[in-house]
């Protein structure tokens, strides 16, 4: 067994020390390091870095309008190394205001760093975006997750952004806000799908409404709900029963992460009156009901609310009426 001393212990970690130091020196502006958060204080995050070494993080970084930070101790963060000053290790989210030089804005599009700016103003093709004191170009396409109506609504905001491409060194900068909703995306369907699972119960925000169906936000992604598996009934018109930002309660009716679908159902959550109809409408007995559509082959008549009977257009109630299927017989006009 191999014998340790004091002399062998301080060599040990002597060596240690010199190779946790050499491999943070080989740190590049622009590295990107996923890390854990060591201790927050008034204005820094602590980061944990290789060995005993930490590295520093602006608390403001992570912070909303109201000082409130999003992360908290022992979170893993994705941080891009700046760098090192005073023995002190710097690291950045995003590029902006006096970082947003031209050797970090090129390093920013070498290595995918995000950088924020301000959009100044709408111009041909797109926005002016000013990075710090550096004028880029964002064109109408790359603007947002999806083309809005209203241009000038994005005009003033401060946004982040992806550079694109970068020319004539930083005379000519195209950035896309577009880039960083679509890695956002991907990474929370990544986290998604370890706890979404097929039939499972959701809570949802209507997005928008279509004539084919709903789309629905379901914790940050868009799903389905066709018309068909809103109710148990037959809708006509959708908009009279759903509207955007209403919320919603559905089963997870089939999930397609290849083509990054995913379908909702409201109908499984209701229960279904063909379970007992033999109970409640047994043969030879008479309900009253509804027509609620006519062809050619006779009329459906509701009699509750997903359950629907066939009255065949060669049946006569009795010789005096119409047969159910002739035109202009009124909505009360059969009777099951």
């Amino acid at each position: 067994m191999k014998q340790y001393n004091a002399d062998t212990t301080t060599s040990d970690f002597a060596t240690l020390f010199e190779s946790t130091l050499t491999k943070m020196e080989k740190l590049q502006p622009g590295q990107m390091v996923e890390t854990q958060i060591v201790s927050i204080s008034k204005d820094s995050i602590f980061l944990q870095l290789s060995g005993k070494s930490e590295g520093v993080l602006e608390r403001a970084e992570l912070a909303d309008q109201d000082g409130k930070l999003s992360v908290k101790e022992g979170d893993t963060v994705k941080v891009y190394f700046l760098n090192s000053k005073n023995g002190e290790m710097n690291f950045t989210t995003r590029i902006s205001g006096e970082k947003a030089v031209p050797a970090m804005l090129e390093s920013a599009y070498k290595n995918g760093i995000p950088v924020e700016g301000v959009v100044e103003k709408e111009i041909k093709g797109g926005y002016e975006v000013k990075i710090g004191e550096i004028r880029a170009f964002c064109p109408f396409s790359q603007m947002g997750q999806r083309r809005t109506e209203n241009e000038e609504d994005y005009v003033g905001k401060h946004l982040t952004f992806k550079i694109q491409e970068y020319k004539e060194n930083g005379r000519n900068i195209l950035v896309s806000n577009r880039a960083i909703h679509e890695e956002a995306r991907k990474e929370k369907i990544e986290a998604l799908k370890n706890t979404l699972k097929e039939g499972m119960v959701v809570k949802g925000s209507i997005l928008s409404i279509q004539e084919f169906g709903a789309f629905v936000d379901i914790e940050g992604i868009q799903a389905l709900l066709p018309i068909s598996e809103i109710s148990r009934a037959r809708v006509e018109d959708i908009n009279a029963v759903l509207t955007v930002g209403q919320e919603i309660e559905a089963t997870l009716l089939k999930i397609d992460w290849k083509s990054e679908r995913i379908s909702l159902s409201m109908k499984n959550l209701q229960s279904d009156p063909w379970e007992h109809a033999l109970e409640k409408y047994p043969v030879d007995s008479k309900h009253t009901g509804k027509v609620v559509r006519v062809t050619d082959f006779g009329a459906f008549v509701s009699l509750e609310s997903g359950l629907d009977g066939l009255i065949q257009a060669s049946y006569r109630k009795d010789p005096g009426r119409r047969r159910c299927g002739e035109k202009n017989i009124p909505e009360t006009g059969c009777v099951a």
